[in-house]
Protein backbone atom coordinates (compact mmCIF):
# COMPACT_ATOMS: atom_id res chain seq x y z
CA UNK A 1 0.00 0.00 0.00
CA UNK A 2 1.28 3.38 -0.74
CA UNK A 3 1.90 5.98 1.59
CA UNK A 4 0.32 9.59 1.11
CA UNK A 5 1.22 12.96 2.52
CA UNK A 6 -1.41 15.28 3.77
CA UNK A 7 -1.32 19.08 5.24
CA UNK A 8 -3.89 19.95 7.74
CA UNK A 9 -5.99 22.91 6.00
CA UNK A 10 -6.79 24.71 9.84
CA UNK A 11 -3.35 24.01 11.35
CA UNK A 12 -0.77 22.79 8.63
CA UNK A 13 0.47 20.34 10.42
CA UNK A 14 1.98 17.49 7.89
CA UNK A 15 1.38 13.92 8.43
CA UNK A 16 1.69 10.52 6.61
CA UNK A 17 -1.15 8.08 5.93
CA UNK A 18 -0.59 4.39 4.35
CA UNK A 19 -3.67 4.13 2.09
CA UNK A 20 -5.02 2.02 -0.50
CA UNK A 21 -4.60 3.47 -3.66
CA UNK A 22 -7.31 6.12 -4.87
CA UNK A 23 -8.60 6.10 -1.23
CA UNK A 24 -9.03 10.01 -0.59
CA UNK A 25 -8.95 12.31 2.47
CA UNK A 26 -13.35 12.15 3.82
CA UNK A 27 -12.53 9.90 6.63
CA UNK A 28 -9.07 10.94 7.85
CA UNK A 29 -8.67 14.26 10.36
CA UNK A 30 -5.67 15.89 11.58
CA UNK A 31 -4.27 14.43 14.46
CA UNK A 32 -2.87 17.62 15.88
CA UNK A 33 -6.09 19.70 15.77
CA UNK A 34 -8.76 16.64 14.36
CA UNK A 35 -9.77 19.11 11.76
CA UNK A 36 -11.71 16.84 8.96
CA UNK A 37 -10.13 16.19 5.30
CA UNK A 38 -6.65 17.56 5.27
CA UNK A 39 -5.46 18.10 1.78
CA UNK A 40 -3.28 15.74 -0.32
CA UNK A 41 0.34 16.75 -0.94
CA UNK A 42 2.52 15.95 -3.59
CA UNK A 43 5.73 14.46 -1.41
CA UNK A 44 8.97 15.30 -2.50
CA UNK A 45 10.28 11.54 -1.20
CA UNK A 46 9.09 8.15 -2.94
CA UNK A 47 8.09 5.82 -0.44
CA UNK A 48 9.83 3.10 -2.97
CA UNK A 49 13.45 4.14 -2.81
CA UNK A 50 13.66 7.05 0.15
CA UNK A 51 14.54 10.97 -0.65
CA UNK A 52 17.82 10.04 -2.37
CA UNK A 53 16.34 8.33 -5.05
CA UNK A 54 15.38 10.16 -8.82
CA UNK A 55 11.85 11.40 -8.58
CA UNK A 56 9.98 10.65 -11.80
CA UNK A 57 8.11 14.45 -10.94
CA UNK A 58 10.01 17.84 -11.00
CA UNK A 59 8.22 19.49 -7.55
CA UNK A 60 10.61 21.20 -5.40
CA UNK A 61 11.36 19.71 -2.14
CA UNK A 62 9.29 20.81 0.97
CA UNK A 63 10.08 21.50 4.61
CA UNK A 64 8.96 18.28 5.75
CA UNK A 65 11.99 16.13 3.76
CA UNK A 66 14.63 17.86 5.37
CA UNK A 67 17.51 19.45 3.32
CA UNK A 68 16.79 16.97 0.36
CA UNK A 69 16.50 18.18 -2.68
CA UNK A 70 18.45 16.74 -5.73
CA UNK A 71 21.74 18.09 -7.82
Amino acid sequence: MPIYEYRCKKCNHIFEEIQNIGEGSENLTCPVCNEPQPEKILSCCNSIGGSNSPSFDSAPASPSCGSGGFS
